[in-house]
């Protein structure tokens, strides 16, 4: 069910939202159900009134259920996210940040998607 209509709605009127009605609107986004013009507006309305805990933890649990996790023999390992792929041609600190954690001796898994990069 796409809960984005009704927790735009309520952010933007100022109300948080609560843990499990956070986690269905991004289970939405992650879905690709919701339009980015929507995507943003809602980003922004929870910047502009202030995130909740509740907020941040259904966030991300509806994030961890979308994942793809990755098996290692390594007991940690640094995630550097990051765009990149661009063709803007500015310098993609993730990138290089995850090179040099690398050449430092730490196992780096590396991932993300093609936009904006840093």
């Amino acid at each position: 069910m796409n809960m984005l209509p009704a927790a735009l709605a309520r952010v933007t009127a100022g109300h948080n939202l609560s843990l499990d009605e956070m986690t269905g609107a991004v289970d939405g986004i992650m879905r690709g159900l919701w339009p980015e013009a929507s995507i943003a507006e809602l980003l922004l309305a929870l910047r502009g009134k202030g995130e909740t805990v509740d907020e941040i933890a259904g966030a991300a649990a509806a994030m961890r259920r979308h994942m793809t996790p990755i098996h290692s023999r390594r007991e940690a390992i640094v995630d550097t996210c990051g765009t990149g792929g661009n063709a803007s041609g500015i310098f993609n600190v993730s990138t290089t940040a995850a090179l040099v954690a690398a050449a430092a001796g730490a196992s780096v898994a590396k991932h993300g998607n093609r936009r904006v990069t840093s």
